[in-house]
């Protein structure tokens, strides 16, 4: 693979590293140190990329393991959303400080779900992978995937539920 080629063909995929880096990571620094990385290990193969079928996979897979290997050398904590999800420009101030206070609500319960469940969660709800590209990723099962999706999603829905009950009804929920 040229460098033109490696330019082309890889270097759009940095946002999407980051991201995805900085939600396992939860540190700016340390998210563009992996992406770094990852580009790295992708240039000292470069290679054998050609037979490789889906780059893009590969490259989340090794962000995602990289990341996994800091966290379990550093015990870091595992962040929730992207501090810029879910903020609108058209929206009125009421509205948006309704939506925030929901984000905030959201990213806490998040914070309460397994790890793999969170990935899980990043991966189709924010970067808006397939489900195949998501078994291939993790290795996890496409079974396992969707009945995983389905129990954090159900899990945040039922919480938010709670906390709407409370705030209409006035009646304390627990946690």
């Amino acid at each position: 693979m040229t460098v033109e080629e490696f330019t082309h063909q890889l270097l759009p995929l940095k946002d999407k590293l980051f991201r995805f880096s900085y939600r396992l990571l939860g540190n700016r620094d340390d998210a563009h140190d992996a992406v770094q990385d990852v580009y790295l290990k992708m240039w000292n193969i470069r290679g054998k990329l050609k037979e490789v079928q889906c780059q893009e996979a590969l490259m989340m897979t090794t962000t995602r393991n990289l990341c996994l290997d800091r966290l379990k050398s550093k015990s870091n904590k595992f962040i929730t959303l992207h501090e810029e999800f879910g903020k609108g420009s058209e929206e009125t101030p009421q509205s948006q400080i309704e939506n925030l206070d929901m984000l905030s609500w959201v990213k806490r319960e998040m914070e309460l779900l397994p790890e793999q469940q969170k990935t899980l969660l990043h991966l189709r709800d924010m970067e808006q992978l397939d489900f195949d590209e998501i078994a291939e990723i993790t290795g996890f099962d496409l079974n396992y995937i969707r009945v995983n999706l389905s129990r954090a999603r159900k899990r945040i829905r039922e919480r938010i539920q709670e906390i709407n009950s409370y705030a209409t009804t006035g009646t304390k929920s627990t946690h």
